[in-house]
């Protein structure tokens, strides 16, 4: 029953943001509607998946994440076509979301209103940077504006990154992007941009769901940026995510070289394993220590559930 109550406060919240007074969802929603992930949160209560996790998510392939995800049952977490600043490096963190709609003068009205109630200052557009915290990306839907829809040049692009030490992920576009090239580390998945200023657009709402595309977001997802695509990770599948698809990296890896040695052949590797190979699979893992990604830990808890 509480649940539910905290569900129909945050729906109430994002459809009548008049009434519910405030810009972003309060700790409890997001808790509301982030029910499976029992680990440690913020203050704002976004779900705070391990550091150590997101670091070892850079060497996951986007096809390994999204299948691990599609066979959950989570089909809509991918979205592909970005223009990316820095192509040849990947990008993790923990998500804070923005909702940006065309502007209404009525409801853009009484959104700065409350704003100001809560103390937020400059533009609506650098209020979701002022909660952004160290290992956060700023993942926007600006609905695929370029021209006028651009939600950040280099000064606000500094800012992001002094704060998150991370970049963004806006379905729109950004400005300035010389000025956001000169930013070392910083890195932004956009879907374009123009050298306008932002224009007939309104912040909706902060840390709330949002659309990027195909995908569904929510406050606090693990997310994985690189050069083919984005994956947005609900928090509480981070872990099984990151060690199923190391696992599948090490399968590949002991495949690859005794193909090449030639102690197995395709039809051997490509089907399932005889349990000569399951062994010579784990001898081999024991040989090559350097090669294993996860913890002991973790690799004998995740092979004593699986079945192969």
């Amino acid at each position: 029953m509480k649940n539910l109550t905290l569900l129909a406060g945050f729906l109430y919240a994002i459809c009548t943001i008049t009434n519910a007074q405030q810009v972003t969802l309060t700790p409890d929603q997001i808790k509301a509607i982030t029910p499976e992930w029992k680990g440690e949160r913020f203050e704002d209560g976004r779900p705070k998946v391990s550091d150590k996790l997101l670091e070892r998510l850079k060497a996951v392939h986007l096809e390994e994440a999204w299948g691990i995800l599609r066979n959950k049952g989570y089909q809509n977490q991918f979205e592909g076509d970005w223009q990316i600043q820095h192509s040849d490096s990947a990008m993790t963190g923990r998500v804070v979301t923005a909702q940006y709609m065309p502007l209404r003068p009525d409801l853009d009205k009484v959104i700065k209103e409350t704003g100001k109630t809560e103390k937020r200052i400059g533009g609506t557009n650098s209020w979701p940077i002022d909660v952004l915290k160290n290992g956060d990306v700023y993942v926007a839907d600006s609905y695929g504006k370029l021209a006028d829809g651009t939600l950040i040049g280099d000064n606000l692009g500094n800012s992001i990154y002094a704060k998150s030490h991370r970049g963004v992920i806006f379905y729109g576009s950004v400005r300035d992007v010389e000025g956001l090239d000169d930013i070392k580390g910083f890195n932004s998945w956009t879907k374009g941009n123009d050298p306008s200023y932002i224009q007939q657009m309104m912040l909706a709402g902060i840390n709330v769901p949002i659309r990027i595309g195909r995908a569904t977001v929510l406050p606090g997802d693990a997310v994985l940026a690189k050069k083919y695509g984005v994956v947005f990770i609900p928090a509480h599948l981070l872990e099984e995510v990151v060690i199923n698809a190391e696992f599948i990296a090490l399968k590949d890896a002991f495949g690859h070289q005794r193909l090449i040695e030639g102690k197995f052949t395709p039809g051997q590797i490509d089907t399932q394993w005889t349990d000569e190979i399951k062994k010579d699979f784990l001898q081999w893992i024991k040989d090559n220590p350097s090669k294993v990604p996860m913890s002991k830990e973790e690799l004998d808890k995740f092979m004593k559930d699986r079945t192969w």
